[in-house]
């Protein structure tokens, strides 16, 4: 067992991972096996796997009626922890978020994942489902990562939700969470949205991945501005190589970032996808560089299922 925070700590250089999405319900764990495999010869530190949702969707019955229902699309978060860590010897690191569980449910999941040799967590708010305007916790839910990442810390020392308790058995987790070089979208400003991320750092948070980002400028800079209000653990960016031409509105839509001037009008010019493809990972080995000369932690790839792209950086950077 290696926790991300030691692993961290104990490099000589920056280091390589990956996030990677479970199979969508009824597709073979040997799917994304063959998907990732290429990734393994790079030797990544770790693997975060991402937790989806439920959706509700609205099925007709045979008398005419609507029929509200519930769809999780990916299930398999922890299972392909587990599968991921015991094929590939590699430490994964599963995404707990807020929405869909009671305080209940998280202690429980965290059981299950202690059991399971699985020690590293990121900890994070989660999205709305599609259905809602705004994020909605559950009735005895976490409303936000801060509170998230407390219960997980008591854990740590021993304290569970039940006081009633005898000597219970401490966790040993180690905790990411999420930050946003250029602000989360709820946020009114970089100060409150700071803030924010402080109050998770201060609850016990042992480093930060970011959200993707196609300008380092505005790493560097969230990094100083961490810096400056008191945020000291590891900053870990993260990285996407462009890959179609849709992304160009997709990407800024859904995440709430920037394109780069440069970067769009490359994109542009393009004239089919496989022409983005190598954009994208020009553009991406040059910013994977430039990281690396300055020191950043850890370069954390978000591979979206795809490993092509991400397998050509590592290959001129590793």
């Amino acid at each position: 067992m290696a926790k991300i925070k030691d692993l961290i700590s104990e490099a000589n250089k920056t280091l390589f991972s990956i996030e990677i999405l479970p199979p969508l319900k009824g597709e073979s764990i040997n799917e994304l096996f063959e998907r990732i495999s290429p990734l393994m010869e790079f030797k990544p530190k770790f693997v975060d796997v991402t937790y989806h949702r439920e959706e509700y969707v609205y099925k007709q019955t045979p008398n005419g009626l609507l029929e509200k229902r519930v769809v999780k699309k990916r299930p398999g978060t922890v299972g392909i922890c587990a599968a991921v860590m015991n094929k590939f010897q590699v430490e994964t690191v599963p995404h707990i978020i807020c929405g869909g569980f009671t305080k209940e449910e998280t202690e429980n999941a965290l059981i299950d994942l202690n059991f399971l040799g699985i020690h590293n967590v990121l900890a994070l708010r989660g999205d709305a489902i599609k259905s809602e305007v705004r994020f909605v916790p559950s009735a005895d839910g976490h409303h936000y990562a801060d509170s998230l990442v407390s219960q997980i810390i008591d854990m740590n020392n021993g304290k569970y939700l039940d006081e009633d308790m005898k000597n219970p058995m401490p966790t040993e987790f180690c905790v990411g969470v999420a930050g946003y070089p250029e602000k989360h979208f709820e946020a009114p400003n970089m100060l409150s949205d700071l803030k924010f991320l402080k109050d998770k750092v201060d609850n016990g948070a042992d480093y930060i991945v970011t959200q993707m980002f196609f300008d380092n400028k505005k790493y560097f800079e969230f990094v100083d501005k961490c810096r400056e209000v008191g945020i000291n653990v590891p900053i870990i960016p993260g990285l996407k190589p462009m890959t179609n031409k849709k992304q160009l509105n997709a990407l800024p839509s859904f995440f709430h970032i920037d394109i780069p001037d440069d970067l769009f009008k490359a994109v542009e010019a393009c004239k089919t996808n496989e022409d983005v493809k190598n954009v994208g990972v020009e553009w991406c080995i040059a910013q994977s560089r430039e990281l690396m000369e300055k020191g950043a932690p850890v370069l954390h790839y978000y591979s979206m299922g795809r490993a092509e792209s991400i397998q050509k950086v590592a290959a001129a950077i590793l």
